[in-house]
Parts: structure tokens; C-alpha cells; sequence
């Protein structure tokens, strides 16, 4: 113990990656203890760590004491001992890529119980040849030449003028999307496309994308370590700062995957509730959102900072004394149901609008349809309004309802609703509750889908799903295929008729005529001529 303790104390000179006499005293303790020995070692010099492992292998400690910053290498290298003869292993390799490391040596050992020579790897700011990390020449520790403080010095800086961590931090997120999907080829790269565009109206620069279809996810990591080591440095090649996972990830999937990346990471949850965190204008949509972060956030607090489990206080504080994360969840919970109660304020408000709209005998057309299908477009192009409208996903959030006067001079009013996803999460469907009950005020409902969506017939039957769920399956509904100005002529209109929808464009108004028609005509019918409707 004490020659491992002596072999602590020493410095390293700059250029060498151990010195010739540090390398002999650790092979010959090394043989002596019949163990694989590891040393640690900071770019100053100083050996950071001593690792004594078994005869195959060492563990390597949490290094989160040291930097980690942006994409950068951790300033760290290191050398251990291989007793068989064997060279750099896969698992090397992979302690390499996830750690970061500014090199990884291995020091070979005789029979005599010399060093044979050191055998050293280090990563790639480019991918060569398949692979992110080359290997150096082997080289005696007595023969070191070549300066590895200028070697890994010249590293960083090729990394460093791919970084624009400052600017990252600052401006816009960088992310790399992860998709790990048991579903069949087609149907699990639209849903990554779907993710890339959520991206999109989030204002996140996706960098690149990972498909892996799997029989069986990991229930660890998501995906293999393998995988997840390339995506790792696919990041730091890419100066990216944010993983984005297509799936919704438990606490502890987060808190394995951070562990191993260092790299912020979300899913597809936490990315649409940020959506609409920016897009809710009204007061309603605001409240709305808070409820679901705050319920999506809850069962995820003691995974977010290992502090969040210590007393808040010292001495006169312990015992009966509450936790900070005890805390911070009966907060999270008091303002929850304050939001429910504000909630239900805003039903009654809006069920007492409904009962002014009823009195005056005016029928209701609510428009549904998937995100993105064009709705808030075709509602301003029917009555001539402003409501903002953009080519993204979630543009709209908050309700916007119109008059809308028929070829027969009827007026009716048509509503606009938010639009329905894949996966939508629970928690966000519920606390939009309040919203979506103006669906059941509907005499009509118009399912506008965007036929120019190559999945379009999937979009369909997601809202169609989420009509049953909520009840509204009784209510007439009439299929409108938007965007037909996006089709080459022909394309699909015989196969539409027989499904008994009608083709428009939400931005041609001419085609809209046929859709006032059939509306007015199942208004009618729905209504009879005792409501009043002529």
C-alpha cells in the first residue's frame, strides 16, 4: 500500500504519458498483487486517482468532480496494466468514448515483470474509417518522443473550432433525435420525422437522427451501450448539447442515460409540453400547461438533484425536519390544485358562453383535426379573419371561434380547436379537458386532414381514436381532405370520394364552395326545420 501511495505522489512529465520509472514500479505492483493497476492522470502532471482492480479488469470512479465542459475532452488520461498480454479491449474502448478521456494506454507487462511497451488510444474530432478513436503506435515508455501535451492539446483545439458552446448556450438548442422502436420500418421513420418537426416548431436545430429498431427496448438505457457510445460521440463531433428521445422516458432511464452522456436529455413529453409552454397566448392555455409540467415534473423530482434528499437545515433541523424534495412536492402539489380550482372557473365561464351562443339559436361547426392539417388556415380563409397561423406543429393552441355566414345567408359559428398528435401525453390531454368540451357543443364536426401527409390515413385514425375516447363518436362528422394543392392532379381522388370526404385547399377559396353545401345540407338535417334553420 505504501508504494502505491509513493506511486500517487508523483508528478508526470508533460510530454511523456507516464514516466519510464513510473510505468516499471507499476508493472512490477501490478505482477506483485496479480491485479490490473490504473493510474489517473490530469494534463498538469498530477495522478488524479489510483484504481486497483482484479486480474481482468478495472472500475473506473465517477469522475464528475472534474470538467466536463460542452463538448470537450475531460483533461484527463489513462494508463493501466494488462497482465495476459491482451491489448486495448472493447471495454477500453467504451471507457474511452463515455468518459471522454484524453487518452486510454495500456502497459503491456513481461513475464520478467517490465513494461513491455504502452499501447494508447484517443478519440476523433471527424469519424475515420467507421470509427471515432485511431490508435497510436506502440512505443516503449523508455522511447517516448513524440510530446503528448502538444498531441492532446491539438485534439481540443480541432474539437474546440467545431464547438460553439457559447453560442449554444445562448442561442439555440443543438440536438441529436434517438428513435428506439419496435414498430415496422415505415411507421417508425414517420414518427421520427413527426419528432423532427415537433423540433422544428420548437425552435431546436436537429443536428442528426438515430433509428434503431430493436425486438426488445433496453430498460436501462433505451438503447445498447454500443449505440448509445456512438451517439455520445456523434455529440461532441457535433457540438450538440441536447439528446431528444422519440419515446417517453421514466426518471430512472434519464437519470442512466445524463449518467452516462453528460448531456441534457428530454423526450418526446418534455418536448411537446415545451411547445406549448411558448405557443399558449390565453390565460386558459397558460393555466392549462402549468397543470401538465407540474404533473409530468412530480414523480421526477428526486432524480433531478441528488440535493433535493438533504435536510434543508443543520443542527435543530433533523429528525422530524422535512426534506427540501418533501418540500418541493407539497409546493408542486398546493399549486396544482390551485390550477384545478382557477381551472374549473374557466369551464364555468366557458359553459356559461356556450349557453349565450345556445339561446340564439346559432348551430356550431368545431374544426379537428391532426396538428399541422391546416384548420387555423382554413378558418381564416372562410371568414376572412387573422388568427395566426404557420406551418409548424401546435401553431394553434388556444380556441378561436368565428361567425360564418352559409350560401343561404344562415349563420353559424365555426370553432377552432388545438390539434391531436400521436402519443399525446395523458397529462396534457387532461388538463386540456376544459378546452376540448366545446367539442361537445358541436351541431358538426369537420376532421380536416392534410391528404399531402404521406401517413395521412394513420393521422386520421388518431383522431378518429381520440373523437371515441371523448365521447364525440355520435356527433356528424364530415371529412375534409386539405392541401390538394400539394398533390400532383388526380393523385388519390377517386380513393377519397369513396371514403366520402371532399378535397380543398385551404388556400384556394374556390374549392370550399362544395364543402358550405354539404355542411349547410347536414346542418339542416341535423337541426330540422323546428330549430329555426332555413
Amino acid at each position: 500500500m505504501k508504494a502505491l501511495e509513493r506511486l500517487g505522489g508523483k508528478r508526470v512529465q508533460r510530454d511523456n504519458i507516464i514516466n519510464p520509472e513510473m510505468a516499471r514500479t507499476l508493472c512490477r505492483l501490478s505482477q506483485e498483487l496479480n491485479r490490473q493497476i490504473g493510474l489517473l492522470i490530469h494534463r498538469s502532471g498530477k495522478v488524479e486517482a489510483i484504481i486497483v482492480g482484479n486480474f481482468s479488469q478495472i472500475v473506473i470512479p465517477q469522475l464528475g468532480h472534474l470538467r466536463s465542459s460542452g463538448g470537450r475532452l475531460k483533461g484527463v488520461r489513462l494508463i493501466h496494466t494488462h497482465l495476459a498480454g491482451e491489448g486495448i479491449s472493447d471495454e477500453d474502448l467504451m471507457d474511452l468514448l463515455f468518459l471522454r478521456l484524453d487518452l486510454l494506454s495500456v502497459l503491456k507487462i513481461t513475464p520478467d515483470g517490465l513494461p513491455e511497451r504502452i499501447y494508447t488510444a484517443h478519440l476523433l474530432p471527424t469519424e475515420k474509417d467507421g470509427r471515432n478513436w485511431t490508435f497510436l503506435e506502440p512505443v516503449h515508455p523508455a522511447n517516448q518522443t513524440d510530446s503528448v501535451e502538444e498531441l492532446i492539446l491539438a485534439l481540443e483545439r480541432e474539437f474546440a473550432s467545431r464547438s460553439r458552446t457559447r453560442k449554444v448556450d445562448q442561442k439555440q438548442d443543438r440536438a441529436i433525435l434517438v428513435s428506439v422502436s419496435t414498430e415496422a420500418k415505415t411507421r417508425a421513420e414517420e414518427s421520427l420525422a413527426e419528432l423532427v418537426e415537433l423540433c422544428r416548431s420548437d425552435n431546436v436545430l436537429v443536428l442528426d437522427t438515430v433509428l434503431q429498431r430493436r425486438r426488445k427496448v433496453n430498460p436501462r438505457l433505451i438503447l445498447g451501450k454500443g449505440k448509445l457510445a456512438d451517439i455520445m460521440i456523434r455529440a461532441l463531433q457535433l457540438d450538440a448539447n441536447l439528446l431528444i428521445f422519440n419515446q417517453e422516458l421514466n426518471p430512472s432511464q434519464i437519470g442512466s442515460i445524463i449518467d452516462f452522456t453528460e448531456l441534457r436529455v428530454i423526450d418526446r413529453t418534455q418536448l411537446i409540453l415545451d411547445i406549448f409552454a411558448h405557443r399558449a397566448m390565453s390565460r386558459e392555455g397558460k393555466l392549462q400547461v402549468e397543470m401538465a409540467q407540474l404533473k409530468y415534473m412530480l414523480p421526477r423530482l428526486s432524480f433531478r438533484d441528488d440535493a433535493l434528499s438533504r435536510l434543508t437545515g443543520g443542527i435543530g433541523a433533523r429528525g422530524p425536519g422535512e426534506t427540501k424534495l418533501e418540500i418541493d412536492r407539497r409546493r408542486i402539489n398546493d399549486r396544482v390544485t390551485r390550477l384545478a380550482k382557477e381551472l374549473k372557473n374557466v369551464s364555468r365561464e366557458r359553459y356559461r358562453r356556450r349557453a349565450k351562443r345556445r339561446k340564439k339559436d346559432l348551430p356550431v361547426l368545431s374544426l379537428v383535426g391532426y396538428t399541422n392539417a391546416g384548420k387555423s388556415t382554413l378558418l381564416n380563409t372562410l371568414t376572412n379573419s387573422k388568427i395566426f397561423a404557420e406551418d409548424k406543429l401546435f401553431a394553434t393552441l388556444d380556441p378561436t371561434s368565428r361567425r360564418l355566414r352559409f350560401p343561404a345567408e344562415t349563420e353559424v359559428i365555426i370553432t377552432d380547436t388545438v390539434g391531436f398528435i400521436r402519443n399525446l401525453p395523458a397529462e396534457l390531454l387532461k388538463s386540456f379537458m376544459a378546452t376540448l368540451e366545446e367539442l361537445r357543443e358541436a351541431d358538426l364536426l369537420i376532421h380536416v386532414v392534410d391528404i399531402s401527409n404521406p401517413a395521412y390515413h394513420d393521422q386520421m385514425n388518431v383522431v378518429e381514436q381520440f373523437l371515441r375516447d371523448l365521447d364525440l363518436e355520435n356527433i356528424p362528422c364530415l371529412k375534409l381532405y386539405n392541401k390538394v394543392d400539394l398533390l400532383k392532379e388526380g393523385t388519390l381522388t377517386e380513393k377519397v370520394r369513396k371514403e366520402g370526404g371532399l378535397l380543398v385547399s385551404a388556400l384556394q377559396p374556390e374549392t370550399l364552395k362544395p364543402f358550405l353545401l354539404q355542411a349547410e345540407r347536414i346542418i339542416g338535417k341535423v337541426l330540422g326545420s323546428d330549430q329555426g334553420w332555413r
